[in-house]
């Protein structure tokens, strides 16, 4: 089967969920919240699907300034199409349409190991603020 990769910046809102589901990364999405994941593609600047006979099976969603850095905040491939070079291919049309920004992710806690095998390089100076009240 064939993979059609493309930028595609507003998918819908439902085959997001539904390819987030499938990827096991909807545990950690708000796929029960429609509005928020409508925002998170809506607000999105570069998004780069991978797609099987018109489905949606794999999903690199980036936020860019097109100079400087690409945050890829999600990327997801439905299990049954993994170990394909989706995933790869995906981080790699995302790091070609940033131009010369550098590519930052954070991984999953399931996919730690997979991005080194790919070449990526381990960055340990992440860090999250979840709520503002958290702050001191």
């Amino acid at each position: 089967m064939e993979i059609a990769y493309q930028i595609e910046n507003h998918p819908s809102a439902a085959e997001f969920i539904e390819c987030l589901i499938e990827s096991t990364l909807g545990e950690r999405r708000p796929v029960t919240d429609f509005e928020r994941i409508k925002k998170m593609i809506d607000n999105a600047n570069l998004i780069i699907t991978a797609r099987a006979d018109g489905q949606l099976v794999g999903i690199a969603r980036s936020v860019t300034d097109f100079s400087y850095c690409t945050y890829l905040s999600d990327l997801a491939v439905r299990k049954n199409f993994q170990r394909r070079g989706i995933g790869r291919e995906l981080i790699r049309r995302t790091k070609l349409a940033g131009g010369k920004a550098k590519l930052i992710l954070l991984s999953a806690p399931a996919a730690i190991d997979y991005y080194p095998k790919i070449g990526m390089k381990k960055h340990d100076h992440c860090f999250i603020l979840n709520d503002v009240r958290e702050l001191i």
